[in-house]
């Protein structure tokens, strides 16, 4: 039972008794209204109408011969014989009536006592868990610059190393650290110094929580977990408080692991506040600084954090000596989504058809947490089937769901317009079909998903890291297959298209701005950009070209769209018949895989090839800009101002 809850108990069954008590003292000293008074009986006695009195202590029960039995009272510590006589009452009166003396009782006299005492120790136990109360409150208050951190000892690890797949050098990185705690001295006869601190910085969703949580389990020694945000309030001091509690409790627990997850919460550039005040963040950071190297550097503790921010951190924080090693987290190549999905795949009940092998090639940049969510959607699905297996076909639309969203077949809309649609993804995969440095087409369908009307889905030979010239422009044409269908079979285009417009224009912007891959330009990147660098976003732009370097790239954008539209053009309307072919398919099945659709296609070896491009490195993606290959097509929202 909660410890709160039976305080509160004990509190109100003393108060109950205190009041039971208070009453039952109050009646039981009460007089009765209808007792007679002593010189009336001594009155009786003289007449003879009493036949016998009982006396027990101060009560009279008193016996008449034609009337019936009577109660009454005399004054406590006064005899009743001494009363009757000063009233005129002889002994001989006395002795034509019965006199019964009831001998006193022992516990009634304790009893008396407790009741007198008893709202008094109520009271008092009452008054003495109020004051406890208001102590506990206050104790409260002066621990609020305690650590929240929690701590856990590694007896019974739930997550290990073996439970961590697709990071096999973060994992080794790790693994050292591990080894160091628990050999030591392998590494100081060799006079190496114990890392201070580890970053892991990578985007969310591969895996940095996890393999904290598997570094906790292996280590076998104390480790304390605590968020970044945990170590602010709006109390001032009270976040570098809390560092001092957390470092001394640690430096207790020595050799220890600390993990802060979201540092960047506290460890942002200092002065980026308002007006650059020291603010209570920048105290917290301050202390954490001290902490990690300070003057007191005798300790074994090591500090891991996690961020997907590392660009917003402060330098005095990422220097050797604080965070010594950067471990870094990316999205996991084929192999690594493999290793994963068998993690995750562990305990369930799979069919035989399903390969493995195969979700990890179609699921080209999921993160880890992806890869789980696909497994989690795959068993859900066949559990509303009623199956007791997990097929292929499940994992399959498990991948479409977490992509784009789940299917929204009972969106209602005409023939005409699900035609538009069909044509529309058709123009999508003919282009993809006939240019040659575009990835081959896995799926097509016409079925709402999410915000989409329908989708394309590619389906990349391998991972891809470095994309050339020749490559990004046939993204280009690809993306505007849709928009170059519906202008040639329809007297008018459609907002269908306005994903893929977008889509464009950030591609080929990218070229001339980022890439250098613009003949008149040249290989000049243009621009100083803020960029999120993980979470793939710019926050800002500063210009540092002039207003006619801005004309120039504002033509070579359209250049490159002019030149990728009149090529989708040409394929479409060169292959109209396959077009039409596609269309027909579409409306009748409304998804088609990429064996149906290649067999549309198999009496035709026709393709548009585009000039092959010597590419400088200088025109490729680099580390920091790195884009993924994008296996669907921008989602179609289908013709309508919606």
């Amino acid at each position: 039972m909660n410890s709160g809850l039976f305080k509160n108990i004990i509190v109100y069954l003393l108060v109950l008794l205190a009041v039971a008590a208070l009453i039952f003292s109050i009646f039981s000293t009460t007089p009765d209204s209808t007792a007679k008074d002593v010189t009336a009986i001594a009155a009786e006695i003289k007449n003879g109408d009493i036949k016998k009195i009982s006396i027990d202590e101060d009560e009279l029960t008193i016996e008449y011969h034609n009337q019936p039995t009577e109660r009454s009272r005399k004054e406590s510590n006064v005899s009743l014989f001494t009363t009757l006589e000063e009233l005129g009452v002889s002994q001989g009166d006395l002795d034509k009536i019965d006199i019964e003396v009831v001998p006193p009782n022992a516990w009634s006299d304790w009893g008396t006592v407790a009741i007198a005492i008893l709202p008094i120790i109520v009271f008092g136990a009452f008054l003495f868990f109020m004051i406890r109360q208001a102590q506990g409150s206050n104790n409260q208050a002066m621990s609020f610059g305690k650590s929240r951190a929690k701590m856990f000892t590694g007896d019974k690890p739930t997550v290990t190393f073996e439970d961590v797949a697709g990071v096999h050098e973060a994992k080794q990185e790790l693994a050292e650290v591990v080894e160091f705690l628990r050999e030591p001295e392998k590494f100081i006869s060799l006079g190496a110094r114990i890392p201070k601190g580890v970053l892991m910085v990578g985007p969310p969703g591969c895996g940095k929580t996890l393999l904290a949580k598997a570094v906790a389990g292996e280590a076998g020694v104390p480790f304390f977990t605590i968020s970044g945000s945990e170590f602010v309030e709006m109390f001032v001091g009270v976040g570098a408080s809390r560092v001092r509690d957390l470092f001394d409790q640690a430096k207790r627990n020595s050799p220890c692991i600390i993990f802060v997850d979201e540092i960047d919460a506290v460890g942002r550039h200092r002065g980026a506040g308002l007006g650059g005040s020291h603010d209570e963040r920048e105290q917290t950071l301050n202390q954490i600084l001290v902490e990690m190297d300070g003057f007191d550097t005798d300790t074994n503790v090591i500090i891991i954090a996690a961020t997907n921010r590392p660009d917003i951190l402060d330098p005095a924080l990422l220097r050797p000596g604080r965070f010594d090693r950067r471990v870094i987290l990316d999205k996991p190549d084929w192999r690594g989504r493999k290793q994963i999905l068998d993690v995750h795949s562990r305990g369930k009940p799979l069919a035989s058809d399903v390969d493995l092998d195969a979700m990890a090639k179609v699921t080209i940049g999921f993160s880890g947490a992806d890869l789980e969510n696909v497994v989690n959607e795959g068993a859900i699905l066949a559990a509303r089937r009623n199956q007791k297996q997990i097929k292929m076909v499940d994992l399959q639309n498990a991948v479409e769901k977490v992509r784009m969203g789940p299917e929204r077949r009972s969106r209602v809309i005409t023939e005409d317009e699900k035609r538009l649609v069909a044509y529309h993804e058709a123009g999508h995969a003919l282009v993809a079909q006939m240019i040659p440095e575009s990835d081959p087409v896995h799926k097509v369908s016409i079925i709402a998903r999410g915000g989409a009307g329908g989708f394309t889905m590619f389906l990349p030979e391998d991972d891809q890291t470095l994309v050339t010239k020749t490559e990004l422009q046939a993204r280009l044409s690809v993306s505007l297959g849709g928009r170059a269908a519906e202008e040639v079979v329809y007297p008018s285009v459609t907002t269908g298209a306005s994903g893929d417009l977008a889509h464009v224009t950030q591609i080929s912007r990218a070229m001339v701005t980022q890439f250098g891959m613009s003949e008149t330009l040249g290989p000049i990147t243009f621009g100083d950009k803020e960029e999120l660098i993980f979470l793939g976003r710019q926050l800002s732009e500063q210009r540092n070209y002039s207003d006619d370097v801005a004309e120039q790239i504002d033509l070579e954008v359209r250049k490159l769209v002019d030149e990728a539209y009149e090529r989708a053009i040409d394929i479409v309307t060169t292959h109209r018949d396959k077009l039409d072919a596609i269309t027909d398919m579409l409306m009748e099945r409304e998804t088609i895989d990429s064996t149906e659709f290649a067999s549309i296609f198999e009496d035709d070896d026709s393709s548009i090839s585009i000039d092959k491009v010597s590419v400088k490195p200088e025109s490729i993606f680099d580390d920091s800009s790195q884009e993924q290959n994008p296996p669907v097509s921008p989602p179609s929202t289908a013709p309508s101002p919606a």
